[in-house]
């Protein structure tokens, strides 16, 4: 097995490597004068079963195409078997036809990275499920449900009869139903209306936050606008405390002051997005490591064993 490094998120593949007790591949990863990426292995791969970690987050073009063409050039030097290892899976929100003449991004961007050779993906809570049908190879999709129920019980280890997970929109009820069962919590859903892109309104609550601790849980935070609302909504419906579980902190513009002023008492990410100096310093925000939950699965796939069986 080796593990290689693109320049996404550097910090977590070093924390997958010293997990798995493995040292990084060395690479040169790096830029011609006129921003075309280079990508030169510096060890033999022949043979090797190469797990390539590489979040396509900001920027995300820049960091797609570095993925690339480091899985061309580990295919062009007879890997055995190249795996991209993907914690956050870039243009995933674009997974359908929004209007007439729209494209479906996610689904080009599977097939960039099935055509330059990856034998198969392993990501992280994949903003729809379906995109796991739009790769021709296998494909992981893992759930960041275990790492959250951790931190919860440790974190609401007094109030666990108070606590109540909350859905920010209909279409996550599902994630948020799967991590109420894990914790044995209530569970309310926001039914909200949103009338153009980046612009969320809060319509009615569905469920009891009265007197409640209430955990909200979604896949990405970008603009943190939803959240932020939801919380509003949720302090009025008479809630105790409202806090936020992403796996994804995408965190863009102005999103960490956004947070940093609403009724949200943390928000908690996972470290798929490496964080940047306006999430390090922010006293409501954090991030939680999935390096020893990933660094399980690549073992797992390298040695051929069950990765299902990680959440069982």
């Amino acid at each position: 097995m080796k593990v290689l490094a693109g320049n996404s998120n550097r910090p977590l593949a070093e924390a997958i490597s010293t997990c798995l007790g493995v040292p990084l591949t060395k690479a040169s990863v790096r830029r011609f004068s006129d921003m075309e990426v280079f990508v030169e292995i510096l060890e033999n791969v022949r043979g090797e079963d190469v797990f390539v970690v590489q979040s396509t987050s900001f920027p995300a073009n820049d960091n797609l195409m570095e993925l690339l063409v480091t899985i061309d050039a580990l295919r062009r030097g007879s890997a055995r078997r190249i795996t991209a290892v993907i914690p956050y899976y870039g243009y995933a929100r674009q997974d359908r036809k929004t209007g007439p003449r729209t494209p479906i991004s996610a689904k080009l961007v599977a097939n960039l990275i099935t055509q330059a050779g990856a034998n198969r993906v392993l990501t992280m809570d994949l903003h729809a499920g379906q995109i796991q049908g739009f790769f021709d190879i296998p494909t992981d999709n893992l759930m960041a449900a275990p790492v959250f129920e951790k931190d919860i019980r440790q974190s609401f280890a007094e109030h666990v009869g108070e606590v109540t997970i909350v859905s920010p929109d209909v279409g996550g009820v599902v994630r948020a139903r799967a991590l109420a069962k894990r914790l044995d919590a209530d569970l309310a859903i926001i039914d909200k209306r949103r009338e153009r892109a980046g612009v969320s309104e809060v319509m009615n609550i569905i469920g009891d936050a009265q007197g409640r601790h209430c955990i909200l849980i979604d896949d990405i935070v970008d603009s943190g606008g939803t959240l932020c609302n939801a919380a509003v909504a949720l302090m009025e419906a008479g809630a105790k405390s409202v806090h936020a579980y992403c796996t994804h902190g995408v965190l863009s513009g102005g999103a960490v002051a956004r947070v940093a002023v609403s009724p949200l008492e943390k928000l908690v990410t996972t470290d798929s997005i490496q964080a940047t100096e306006a999430v390090r310093v922010s006293r409501n925000t954090r991030q939680l490591t999935i390096a020893p939950l990933i660094a399980e699965a690549i073992a797992r796939i390298s040695e051929e064993r069950s990765v299902s069986s990680l959440f069982s």
